[in-house]
């Protein structure tokens, strides 16, 4: 999967939600292009196999991969039985990244995710999903190591160079390690900043997101105020080049793949051209 995800991707949530004529067309480009991976979220459950049958209808190349399938929303056995049933040639062509939510949104039964979330995984493979075609929405070391010992790797999300180096470490070299990186192509400091705190409102007060931050050493005023340093350490700002050093700084810290999701504030549109753009320095 390493080879086949190549070293740069697009985390899109307009691929999952939209015009399905749109997406389609927005997806074959993104092939076209040569990223090697597109990601889409999977958190709020829905058709996600259906989806992700429509992304790989539109695509020949790229990876299609979830960023994530929620654990409490599909049982492993569905999704084996989507994923057994596709051609050899489009099972190769699909990562599935699952991910155990958030307590505030699941409720009391989220009271052991790292046993909930090995439950999962053990059942899946017995379903015959192969380890190379799931990974991980890890943050913290315990599930980065579940992700090693029963997946290709990890999926971080929200997360900064200096986690994916961490994060590298407990992998181990062969673990499989994926961060997605929000890119802001906005030079002007306070208009960047302002669309990275939109695109935090959903994140902010997830404890999972808070304690990970954390652990990368944002204090809790850091964090309540949403403080420029650590939206300037979450997001990429800047020209072509500023967001080209972004990634390399991912690579150099021991990422495999980097999944850039441009956040623009213009919808579908905005994001295809940031793509495009972004292409001709990252690819």
């Amino acid at each position: 999967m390493r080879e086949r995800i190549g070293k740069v991707g697009v985390w899109a949530m307009e691929l999952r939600f939209g015009d399905p004529a749109a997406i389609a067309g927005a997806a074959a480009e993104l092939d076209g292009l040569g990223y090697g991976a597109i990601w889409v979220p999977g958190g709020v459950g829905g058709d996600i196999t259906g989806d992700l049958d429509r992304l790989l209808d539109a695509t020949e190349r790229a990876v299609i991969a979830t960023g994530i399938i929620n654990i409490w929303k599909h049982e492993p056995e569905e999704i084996a039985n989507w994923w057994k049933a596709l051609p050899t040639a489009r099972a190769e062509r699909v990562l599935l990244g699952i991910g155990v939510s958030h307590g505030p949104l699941i409720g009391d039964a989220w009271a052991k995710p790292l046993a909930r979330t090995r439950d999962w995984l053990e059942k899946a493979l017995a379903a015959g999903i192969p380890a190379q075609s799931l990974c991980v929405a890890a943050l913290g070391p315990k599930m980065l190591e579940l992700s090693a010992e029963l997946t290709a790797g990890a999926h971080p999300y929200l997360i900064t160079p200096e986690h994916t180096a961490q994060a590298r470490a407990i992998l181990g070299p062969d673990g499989l390690l994926a961060p997605e990186q929000g890119v802001i192509p906005e030079t002007d400091p306070a208009r960047a900043r302002e669309l990275a705190r939109e695109a935090l409102v959903h994140y902010r007060r997830l404890p999972n997101y808070m304690n990970s931050w954390k652990r990368l050493g944002f204090t809790d005023a850091e964090i309540e105020a949403v403080d420029d340093r650590l939206l300037d350490a979450l997001f990429a700002w800047g020209d072509a080049a500023a967001i080209a050093a972004r990634v390399r700084a991912h690579h150099d810290a021991g990422a495999d793949h980097v999944c850039i999701q441009a956040i623009t504030g213009s919808g579908l549109d905005g994001a295809r051209q940031a793509w495009a753009d972004l292409a001709k320095v990252l690819l």
